[in-house]
């Protein structure tokens, strides 16, 4: 099977070497700066929509410019797979915008190159529904399975709902942090290390992903004025002590 990979920044390079293993992957990117990783061929629109599968590894704000840049090289049978760490936002608009006769599916991977350093094996996939054949579900489950990773399935409204309590909070949290400028310590204490670690994951990624994971989000919003008040909370419990 031929595996396209559309969009070579950092995730997308991670995500091709990953599916190199088990794939000939082919990959295009508008960057011509762009490194092309080892075991993968760079290749025109022409020739990477004619892949078996597509998959869009784009910031989730240039998705849809995106879909409308692939679409006239699509083939017909080509499965189009997003990565983005939203759902709903991007399964509509690829719903919207690809015609019917190509098949659409719903994927974050939840890690990227800092978290799976050590290899993704174990690591959450979610897989959505969009517009599949159950073949097509089910054989790209099984492949995701056989290279480690732990798929949850859930519909794109559950995804975003949760993700915000989750992985929306924890890259506020991380951004946050980041301003306090807080650096290693001889008497850090365990609790200080996993700040620390906090603040890594969420800040070596572009700060273009943090503001598009609490803006196409829909209960973004919600978490982030609940946090407010819960710091609000806190601080006004310290003064009337």
């Amino acid at each position: 099977m031929t595996v396209g990979i559309y969009g070579l920044g950092r995730f997308g390079s991670f995500w091709a070497t990953q599916l190199s293993k088990r794939f000939t992957v082919v990959a295009a990117t508008r960057s011509a700066t762009r490194e092309t990783p080892p075991g993968v061929r760079r290749v025109e629109l022409a020739e990477l929509g004619a892949a078996d599968a597509v998959f869009l590894c784009v910031a989730i704000s240039a998705l849809e410019p995106a879909v409308a840049q692939l679409l006239p090289h699509l083939a017909r049978g080509t499965t189009v797979l997003d990565t983005c760490s939203v759902k709903r936002f991007p399964v509509e608009t690829m719903l919207r915008l690809i015609p019917e006769d190509i098949e659409v599916l719903g994927t974050h991977p939840m890690f990227g190159p800092d978290s799976a350093r050590n290899g993704v094996q174990g690591l959450p996939l979610i897989l959505s529904e969009a517009r599949s054949s159950r073949v097509t579900y089910r054989r790209w489950r099984q492949e995701f399975e056989a290279l480690g990773l732990r798929v949850v399935e859930m519909s794109a409204d559950e995804h975003d709902h949760e993700a915000a309590y989750t992985q929306g909070v924890t890259h506020v949290i991380g951004r946050v942090l980041k301003e306090l400028d807080l650096t290693e310590s001889r008497i850090g204490t365990l609790g200080y290390q996993k700040i620390l670690e906090v603040i890594e994951q969420t800040c070596n990624d572009p700060y273009q992903l943090f503001l598009d994971l609490q803006r196409f989000n829909p209960y973004t919003a919600e978490m982030r004025d609940k946090l407010i008040q819960s710091v609000s909370k806190v601080v006004h419990d310290l003064s009337e002590s």
